[in-house]
């Protein structure tokens, strides 16, 4: 009995990347594929729906100097990422044809996944498959994570977020005003400082670019200073925040993308604050925590339906515009959680 064959489009790493990467670091093929888990294997072959373009791909693309959480992509294979797949084939018990899926998975039209135990199945459908890359996965767990676990909120404290309109920012800001907190944010342009205002509810919000003195626009927003600090920039930005720290102020490092980019990394100067005022600094990946998303899941899938949340996607259409998505995070392009839509169901 013949197996249905398919052209399978992938996106490939060219070469490992050196500096600001390039849209033609990121080359589509295709490959012949059988739409069928090889026989005897507990493997499962996903259609991909949809890929999630996230800032930490950045470090994947260049050669591995130092051992990281995430091992580096390789040159000539295809890269992998966060994604949302049904279930075409399996040879796993856990799995179904059918099944709704999201976790690791390739950029290209389909995915032999060797070790299934990594996929989640999607338990609630009433929202856009999409979530399972953002909201409801990856991105919201860090969000959640950062701020209600690693930063010790507390009614009635500042909260300042930085890189405020992606993918995790938002949420932050969001879960900071569920808190009862006092929340200002900062994005690139004026669209996503209007968008922090209207949208997600902070309390105030600014462009940095249009800062000469990040500073003063701190004090300017936060005069008697500032309890937390959800860091995703690094660079001046941290050096500023360092200076208009409260005492006891806690810093939850998520990100740092104002430094992927860079040969020579930018120098923090103000990290003696960390002793004078006490300050809790804590960096943190989501795969630590991947024990608290059962009960994450239940908290922002009620939120969502009660409209206490809202969430922002930048949703490019089709495989063959993946590398200028994933490009496009490193100058601000998106406004919001930038995904691929690969197929429909």
């Amino acid at each position: 009995m013949s197996t249905e064959k398919v052209k399978n489009k992938r996106i490939t790493l060219k070469d490992y990347v050196t500096g600001y990467p390039k849209e033609e670091d990121l080359l589509l093929g295709s490959s012949d594929l059988e739409l069928k888990v090889p026989t005897g294997s507990n493997a499962v072959l996903l259609k991909n729906l949809y890929l999630s373009c996230d800032p930490y791909m950045r470090a994947k693309m260049s050669k591995p100097l130092v051992k990281s959480y995430t091992d580096a992509f390789t040159p000539g294979s295809v890269i992998t990422g966060y994604g949302v797949g049904k279930v075409v084939d399996s040879g796993h018990p856990n799995f179904q044809a059918g099944d709704l899926v999201w976790g690791i998975t390739g950029w290209e039209e389909y995915t032999l996944i060797k070790a299934p135990e990594i996929l989640v199945k999607i338990k609630y459908t009433d929202v856009p498959l999409s979530y399972y890359i953002g909201i409801l996965g990856m991105p919201g767990l860090t969000a959640y994570v950062g701020f209600n676990v690693i930063s010790s909120p507390k009614k009635g404290e500042t909260v300042y977020v930085s890189a405020a309109s992606g993918a995790v920012g938002q949420l932050v800001g969001q879960f900071a005003k569920l808190m009862g907190c006092y929340v200002v944010g900062s994005a690139g342009s004026q669209e996503k400082v209007d968008l922090l205002k209207s949208k997600f509810g902070f309390d105030e919000a600014f462009n940095y670019k249009e800062e000469h003195d990040l500073n003063a626009a701190l004090k300017r927003y936060f005069p008697d200073g500032i309890d937390i600090y959800f860091e995703n920039v690094g660079g001046p930005m941290l050096d500023a925040v360092l200076l208009n720290m409260r005492n006891h102020g806690r810093i939850a490092v998520c990100g740092m993308i104002s430094q992927y980019n860079l040969t020579e990394k930018d120098s923090v100067h103000n990290l003696f604050c960390i002793i004078s005022k006490r300050i809790r600094m804590e960096g943190f990946i989501e795969p630590d925590h991947k024990h608290l998303y059962p009960q994450f899941l239940e908290l922002v899938i009620q939120y969502i339906r009660e409209g206490k949340l809202v969430y922002v996607e930048d949703i490019a259409e089709g495989i063959e515009n993946a590398p200028a998505a994933l490009i496009g995070l490193f100058s601000g392009r998106n406004v919001g959680k930038q995904v691929v839509s690969i197929a429909r169901e």
